[in-house]
């Protein structure tokens, strides 16, 4: 995770590999709903943001060959030996046009402060009918602006609206107090994918309690 213009991860990049990697039910979840959506296929997938590639065993076991990028240097220490990888901005992929079959960004897109000039690459290196899944926490219950200490109640606020990068957050353990985020609207999001010239096929939403925590899409482009 973490393209962003300073590798804001680097600093906790060992942290991150024990904290994703004891990710238990959540991560089996954002697997499933990866997996769900992405489909069998073949040839390369590209993982953007892909951090610590604690992700790359899904694509790999749809046929798929995962390929990932991210800025941290820190993080991609522990991708390295999960799939092939290369230390990159995500808004400036090193990656030839209309040349990739696949891609997925997957709990990153808080991570960018531009993450519409993400999908706006996505859509240039994707090929003809390319697939891209992007999977997320959920835009209208999780950020700095919704409570989740009530379970099963969330609180949502007034900043909401804010699309600014904050630390923010009920979880003082987490991620976010760390690294931060920047909040994607649902509008903004869905928006922005239409105009990078992506083709919305399926929405997905996963979450305990009956609050979802994840939202996840499947695009195509035309």
């Amino acid at each position: 995770m973490g393209a962003t213009s300073t590798p804001a991860y680097d600093a906790h990049a060992d942290w991150y590999e024990d904290f994703i990697s004891a990710g238990g039910g959540y991560l089996r979840r954002v697997h499933t709903t990866v997996a769900d959506l992405l489909g069998a296929g073949e040839g390369p997938c590209l993982d953007i943001c892909c951090g610590t590639g604690a992700h790359a065993a899904v694509p790999a076991s749809l046929g798929w060959t995962p390929v990932g990028v991210d800025l941290s240097g820190g993080q991609l220490r522990h991708a390295s030996g999960r799939l092939p990888v290369t230390r990159a901005d995500a808004v400036a992929l090193p990656i030839a046009d209309a040349s990739l079959p696949a891609a997925m960004c997957v709990l990153s897109s808080t991570d960018v402060p531009d993450y519409p000039a993400v999908l706006r690459e996505v859509a240039r290196v994707l090929r003809l009918g390319g697939r891209f899944v992007h999977v997320g926490v959920h835009p209208c219950f999780v950020g700095a602006f919704a409570d989740w200490s009530q379970r099963p109640s969330v609180v949502v606020d007034e900043r909401y609206a804010d699309r600014s990068r904050s630390l923010a957050s009920w979880n003082t353990s987490g991620v976010r107090v760390r690294v931060g985020a920047w909040h994607v609207p649902l509008a903004d999001l869905l928006n922005a994918t239409v105009a990078a010239g992506l083709r919305l096929v399926r929405v997905a939403e996963a979450g305990p309690g009956g609050v979802p925590d994840l939202l996840a899409f499947l695009a195509v482009k035309d």
